[in-house]
């Protein structure tokens, strides 16, 4: 038997979306037969699948150990390395600058050197985040940036945080803005651009074309030329639609693939070229709330940067390291 006393944290999930990510070795199958059976209850009675939690609710599930976590198992985030570039942080949000090569969540391979380890470790390490306090809660990213594009990632340290985020970037309440290096000079200077993408999950690839299809999604990206050269631009890039790849994919149908972007341009193009990595920044993060936004209120209008963004056009003309 294993009970768990609902905090702040984990109210106002429904009873399965909780047991969900408080017994992960539960089986969905036992989960909805131990409601059903009155083995899962709430404070004592029994409880609806839909059951919405609230703060002091008690949760009593009288299952076999086998399907909880030993509470002395080594903590996987202690592995992550302890770099850590941080842009702003409060008690609600963090926003890190990600590294190229950093992946943001485990990978494939099971890597666990990731950024929402090394945030983890962070707010471990100074007692703001305690797993043996947390049902089912743990700090989580609110955005996600490929392993060699660098630049903002937003952290939401409480529930509460992570569910007004991930509303506002649904909404599109959240302006983000990049910056990158492409080959050639984009005509005109300033332009937004539509676009229609297709994703190609098994490949993780997507197609561009200037033709609306029924498995293709409408993108909008805006670009402005900052500095050029004969041979290359730095362009700022605004989404207005955000789809998988969709500044290195649109950028690359235009005839301006990103500088050190094999997928979407080539290794011929790259060949003698410094990077070693797509040269894509996600610079600027300005919160622009357009609906209530609760504990994140103060947010609205502040806009936040990288310090420094890892690619210039000037570098372009050094030999490879």
């Amino acid at each position: 038997m294993r009970s768990f006393t609902i905090n702040q944290n984990d109210s106002g999930q429904r009873l399965d979306k909780f047991l969900t990510k408080a017994v992960p070795l539960l089986p969905q199958s036992m989960l909805y037969k131990g409601i059903r059976t009155k083995r899962i209850k709430v404070n004592g009675k029994r409880a609806e699948i839909s059951t919405r939690l609230q703060p002091g609710d008690l949760v009593e599930l009288y299952l076999n150990d086998e399907f909880f976590v030993q509470e002395d198992q080594p903590l996987a985030f202690c592995s992550a390395r302890d770099e850590l570039s941080i842009i702003y942080e409060d008690e609600h949000i963090l926003l890190a600058d990600k590294p190229v090569g950093l992946v943001v969540h485990e990978d494939d391979e099971g890597t666990v050197d990731t950024l929402i380890n090394r945030i983890t470790k962070y707010l471990w390490k100074k007692g703001e985040y305690d797993p043996a306090r947390e049902n089912s809660f743990a700090p989580a990213l609110c955005n996600r940036i490929d392993r060699n594009t660098s630049g903002i990632v937003i952290c939401a340290k409480d529930a509460e945080a992570l569910r007004i985020l991930n509303q506002k970037i649904k909404d599109r309440e959240l302006e983000k803005t990049y910056r990158c290096l492409v080959f050639g000079v984009p005509s005109p200077a300033h332009q937004l651009c539509r676009a229609y993408l297709k994703k190609d999950s098994a490949h993780n690839q997507v197609t561009v074309s200037s033709r609306p299809s029924p498995e293709a999604r409408t993108i909008l990206t805006e670009y402005t030329v900052l500095e050029q050269d004969k041979n290359f631009s730095l362009l700022e890039v605004r989404l207005h639609t955000g789809r998988t790849h969709q500044i290195r994919a649109h950028l690359a149908f235009l005839g301006h693939p990103l500088v050190g972007d094999t997928k979407y341009g080539t290794a011929k193009q790259n060949r003698g070229l410094p990077y070693r990595f797509q040269a894509l920044c996600a610079w600027r993060l300005t919160f622009r709330f357009t609906s209530p936004a609760g504990e994140l209120a103060y947010l609205n209008g502040r806009s936040f940067t990288v310090k420094e963004i890892p690619f210039s056009l000037k570098d372009l003309y050094k030999k490879p390291v």
